[in-house]
């Protein structure tokens, strides 16, 4: 082998390497790569590469609302539209062409169709009149497995299915809140101050307490004084969707995970697996909505604790690779730990004071096969199903042939700019997987309900 024919690793002239290496790079430069970052992001956006500033719901067509939105044959469809004028009556580009509606529009068709139509028909969800939202937690220790993804596709099938949903982003990374185009400036606009609130509640209760015994009351701080006046109403945004609302986040979130502890050593009766529930019940948001879906970070720490305790349901969606197999079983590994821990730790007092044990439980956990590729993945696949029965989803969801770079998630790209049969093959897949969710939630809410029936 020659020189020239060497690999280009055995060529580098050392003297060459270090004059490319630059200067030593200090903490200031950090701020300038990102100053960088962000005037390179508004360049972008400019140029409709951005999510915020394209951040406007696309319309449906005649054909996918009748065959994936309202069960209707088109042909009646258009001759309720024709005998009742004061319905929406779409919008097309030429006279006799195609009709699109906006979501909202669809909504009002639903109702209509819910009221008038066939009894034989569901035209509205399933959804228990004086029943609370169902909250579904979507995580996993690893990251890249789909959380975000797997949460917004979800969010977006359930508002086409009519459902009124709460997304919180409870990862600082924040992926969420830009996938919907949220803004959130700082902490103070995330569930932190929830989480805060909850705890300054416990310490004034703590501190009256204190007063009774003759001790000297705890202060509450800035942080837990201005907790105490926000709500969550006063946190959630408007999304680009109608139906779907967000509780976003950003990189100051973090500081959750170390405040937390501090709370809990300086308040040791503090349940802070609660503060997210107990939060979003008192302020009323499981009244407020149908779905709620929490969208955690990559890794058990109090926010996913707070995520998975608050939730009914529990996704961990993964891909089939053993890597992945592995990580998702050492994730509820862990969950058991930590959780069975909390109850034992709970119960040694309420058994010396006779009061009801604490005993976490979810209407449902689901492992989720993401990005799955049947070529390759089929049978590790198998295996896994094999394993884990019921509790790992036979719902398999392929990898997008769709591209969505530009679209937040798979539901927001217009099957005109696809190809017919890859946009038809990716829909059947998001599709059941929402299938696959819904048996979860309708299930849910019949359990609660008989459990309300039957006292």
């Amino acid at each position: 082998m020659t020189r020239r024919d060497l690999p280009s690793s055995f060529t580098i002239d050392p003297d060459s390497a270090l004059e490319d290496l630059g200067n030593a790079v200090g903490s200031g430069a950090l701020a300038q790569i990102a100053q960088a970052c962000g005037t390179g992001l508004a360049d972008l956006a400019t140029r409709g590469f951005g999510l915020r500033d394209s951040r406007k719901l696309r319309l449906f067509s005649t054909t996918e609302i009748t065959r994936h939105l309202i069960p209707v044959a088109p042909a009646h469809f258009r001759r309720v539209l024709r005998a009742n004028p004061d319905l929406p009556q779409g919008h097309s580009e030429t006279p006799g062409a195609a009709k699109w509606f906006t979501l909202e529009e669809i909504g009002h068709l639903r109702a209509f169709f819910g009221n008038e139509g066939s009894k034989a028909k569901q035209y509205l969800p399933y959804r228990p009149e004086g029943l609370p939202a169902r909250i579904t937690a979507v995580a996993n220790f690893k990251g890249g497995t789909g959380k975000t993804t797997t949460a917004a596709n979800l969010a977006m099938s359930a508002a086409l299915d009519g459902y009124r949903v709460l997304v919180v982003d409870m990862d600082p990374q924040g992926a969420m809140t830009s996938l919907f185009g949220g803004e959130v400036k700082d902490a103070w606009r995330t569930v932190f101050p929830l989480l805060a609130r909850h705890y300054a509640t416990h310490l004034r209760l703590e501190n009256r307490r204190r007063q009774d015994r003759g001790d000297a009351p705890i202060p509450l701080d800035d942080t837990l004084s201005t907790a105490l006046d926000l709500r969550t109403d006063s946190l959630i945004q408007p999304t680009h969707w109608p139906t779907i609302d967000l509780l976003g986040a950003q990189l100051d979130l973090h500081r959750s995970e170390f405040q937390m502890p501090v709370w809990r050593m300086q308040g040791r009766g503090w349940k802070l697996w609660d503060a997210l529930g107990d939060t979003l019940r008192e302020d009323g948001i499981l009244a407020r909505y149908d779905v709620i879906l929490l969208d955690t970070p990559p890794a058990l720490g109090h926010l996913t604790l707070n995520a998975l305790a608050a939730a009914d349901i529990v996704l961990a969606p993964c891909g089939a690779t053993f890597a992945e197999f592995d990580s998702t079983g050492r994730f509820f590994e862990v969950l058991h730990t930590a959780f069975r821990a909390i109850e034992d730790s709970e119960n040694q007092a309420a058994r010396a004071l006779g009061q009801p044990e604490l005993a976490f439980r979810w209407d449902a956990v689901r492992a989720l096969v993401t990005r799955y590729d049947g070529a390759a993945q089929a049978e590790i696949a198998g295996l896994m199903q094999s394993y884990l029965g019921r509790t790992l989803s036979p719902q398999r969801q392929n990898r997008a042939a769709v591209p969505t770079q530009n679209a937040g998630g798979f539901y927001e790209a217009d099957p005109r700019d696809f190809n017919r049969e890859a946009y038809a093959k990716d829909r059947e897949t998001f599709d059941t997987t929402y299938a696959t969710f819904k048996s979860l939630l309708l299930g849910s809410w019949r359990r609660a309900l008989l459990e309300r029936e039957t006292g």
